[in-house]
């Protein structure tokens, strides 16, 4: 890979123009450090960030030669929701599921076990491919993260020093 050009830098949406190509990244593709990747033009470059980064589409990746490589979010397998909205985020939101909130849907990553929760509690759930672009943290950054629910009585540690408890 040594012989690939490098971007070693992210230029945020919004503070560039001009891109040489772009690449459509799917929503975990979009989470990345160090990666190789070919633009849609054929343009072959190694990503190698010096941190995890999360791309939500419109940034752009800096060459080392100049040129730079917009990035658009790929399409992939969703499922979109309607029904009582608010119920239904609520039933997604507690299982940590990331989820991108319009005003007539729901959209949420292809999974057969939650669409059956959701067509169980009255929602209306289409199977659908296209660009995901999830709510971020809770601070409108980041990604959440999903996470198994360990088998404590009460809740469970995050990690992170807070706790979530269980009613």
């Amino acid at each position: 890979m040594s012989d690939l050009i490098h971007a070693q830098s992210v230029i945020p949406a919004g503070e560039w123009t001009g891109a040489a190509d772009h690449v459509a990244l799917d929503y975990e593709g979009r989470f990345l450090r160090r990666k190789r990747l070919s633009s849609a033009g054929g343009i072959d470059f190694l990503v190698d960030l010096a941190e995890v980064t999360n791309l939500t589409g419109g940034e752009a990746f800096r060459l080392d030669d100049g040129r730079l490589i917009e990035v658009r979010p790929g399409v992939e397998p969703c499922l979109s929701v309607t029904g009582n909205l608010t119920r239904l985020a609520w039933h997604i939101g507690n299982r940590h599921t990331p989820c991108q909130i319009e005003p007539l849907r729901l959209v949420i990553r292809q999974d057969h076990v939650l669409k059956a929760m959701l067509e169980q509690l009255g929602a209306k759930v289409t199977e659908t491919v296209e660009p995901f672009r999830p709510e971020g943290g809770a601070y409108g950054m980041g990604r959440t993260m999903g996470h198994e629910h360990g088998a404590t009585l009460f809740g469970h540690s995050h990690g992170d020093g807070s706790f979530h408890v269980h009613g």
